[in-house]
């Protein structure tokens, strides 16, 4: 490929999204269509059974949505690539509806997936590189065969930090340079935060009833938490990461991003199962929970709950909303005690070594299978490719991080080893385990993180703050529930349990949620 001919390519991935076309829709579908913005799943599923809607109505709206606010309008730019055949498949799951009933609570429900999450359709998966303009994967990811073994209609891939935000310390979360830069909905100059940064702005925005974001650190709590969304990041090992750009096996994992804790539910309880390419789901429980049957509106009563007191965010109206969500649970039936999570600071250096070490092991390991006609198949590779297309690919920030990360020995190094014992022993026995034990508590709470920052292409991003990193380094379930705003940008409340804890947490955050309401939709 020439230069001239990389730079037309880049233009078209990063310029005017395709919308399949809309136009010939029924006057049954434009009434189907009305008032669909906030409906969760099973709202939309009563509608579709009552024929109120359908697949291809849902669909239709969506893309609709997608045109005028992502496109157009407020130009979010959430959405970095559209599915050709949903309007198709939508169809065919009607059919199959009307013949033999749905298959359960995803059957037509238009989801979309984080652009690091392999299909095997006319989509790509570039992780927002274009080094992997051009890949087609040679199957779908495990999650994604069981959303669609579920009914779910693949809509499109959303924009992110590019390569999950782990290519620069100097990063902006929410640009990439295929998708470009997702803007917040509440205020377009503030961030999006990260890497999952389109999935959360789409599912604020309605774009979408239900995305599937990936997490190492943060990077589904925190967009979720700044979109007033549910975010929930599992137990590491309850949801296959085959077929996912990875960083680190140790902290990746997916999870889903809704408007609600029921529909997150919903969603996980599909994306939940053992699969053999990836060993780490061995080790979920022989029979997953019911996480539908979680939802207990009374289910703070009795819980035992610490508060933690780390000071993961500064900004004091944040603790102001926090100290609310407190009297509110307590007020619901919670005990709730002050704790401190010990030795936070003890894995603040090693964490990075570890997501390092597995960085280039990992890559490499997914480009041999999935970058299928794309010129790259390694992180020496792509590093290289940066380097000739410096001017597309590094405008704003550098690859410091994928440098150093191909500077590493492999994963039987002692200072990756060395590093790996040390996260397990301060994040887990003596971090969250610990005060857990000592205070019996059922989970841990706390805000997110801080409100929105201002996006800085040329600085980088100004964190405010954040609760992600004792339960990412851990492996361990985080869920954030919107809790209220600071000058009109979201702030979350987070759940954190131990491993497999995430029936207890859905009762907890779904009780909390449905005592306060608290998530307020962006302005469009």
């Amino acid at each position: 490929m020439t230069r001239r001919q990389f730079l037309t390519v880049a233009s078209l991935a990063t310029g005017s999204l395709a919308v399949p076309s809309i136009s010939a829709r029924t006057a049954k579908e434009s009434r189907q269509a009305a008032g669909l913005e906030e409906k969760s799943i099973a709202e939309l599923q009563a509608m579709m059974r009552t024929g109120q809607a359908s697949a291809v109505s849902l669909v239709r709206f969506y893309l609709q949505r997608i045109d005028a606010i992502d496109r157009r309008g407020k130009a979010l730019r959430s959405v970095i690539e559209l599915n050709p055949d949903a309007l198709d498949l939508a169809a065919g799951l009607d059919e199959e509806r009307r013949r033999q009933g749905p298959r359960g609570p995803l059957h037509g429900i238009p989801v979309l997936l984080k652009d690091n999450i392999a299909t095997r359709d006319r989509m790509q998966t570039t992780a927002g590189s274009l080094a992997l303009v051009g890949a087609k994967a040679p199957r779908d990811a495990f999650l994604v065969t069981r959303l669609r073994q579920a009914g779910a209609v693949i809509l499109g891939k959303t924009n992110l930090s590019e390569w999950a935000n782990i290519r620069s310390t100097r990063s902006t979360s929410g640009w990439s340079a295929r998708g470009g830069l997702t803007r917040n909905p509440y205020a377009a100059e503030r961030n999006t935060s990260g890497s999952s940064s389109g999935s959360a702005v789409a599912i604020a925005a309605n774009l979408a009833a239900v995305a599937i974001g990936t997490e190492t650190d943060g990077s589904i709590v925190s967009p979720s938490a700044m979109a007033a969304l549910v975010g929930f990041k599992p137990t590491v090992g309850l949801v296959s990461r085959d077929g996912i750009v990875p960083i680190s096996h140790s902290q990746d994992t997916a999870g889903p991003m809704a408007r609600c804790v029921a529909d997150a539910a919903a969603v996980l309880q599909v994306i939940a199962a053992r699969d053999a390419r990836d060993k780490a789901t061995s080790g979920q429980p022989e029979a997953p929970p019911d996480f539908l049957a979680a939802l207990d509106r009374n289910g703070m009563a009795g819980a035992r709950l610490g508060f933690a007191r780390n000071p993961f965010v500064t900004h004091p109206e944040v603790w102001k909303i926090a100290e609310q969500a407190v009297d509110k649970l307590e007020a619901l039936g919670a005990t709730v005690v002050e704790v401190e999570i010990p030795n936070v600071a003890k894995y603040a250096d090693t964490e990075l070594e570890v997501l390092l070490h597995e960085l280039k092991a990992d890559m490499n390991a997914y480009l041999a299978e999935f970058a299928q006609g794309a010129p790259v198949r390694s992180l020496e590779d792509i590093i290289a490719f940066n380097e000739k297309h410096h001017e597309t690919e590094m405008p704003w920030f550098g690859q410091e991080l994928f440098i150093q990360a191909q500077a590493k020995e492999g994963l039987d190094s002692p200072a990756y080893l060395a590093a790996l014992e040390n996260n397990r022993r301060y994040s887990c026995a003596e971090g969250i385990d610990k005060i857990m034990q000592e205070h019996q508590l059922d989970a841990l709470v706390a805000p997110t993180g801080g409100p929105a920052w201002l996006t800085d292409l040329v600085n980088g991003d100004r964190d405010t703050g954040g609760f992600s990193t004792p339960a990412a380094v851990a492996g361990y379930p985080h869920v954030t529930v919107p809790a209220g705003q600071v000058s009109g940008l979201p702030i979350g409340l987070s759940f954190v349990g131990k491993a497999y804890a995430e029936a207890t947490l859905i009762k907890l955050a779904y009780a909390f949620e449905q005592a306060t309401r608290a998530r307020r939709p962006p302005v469009l």
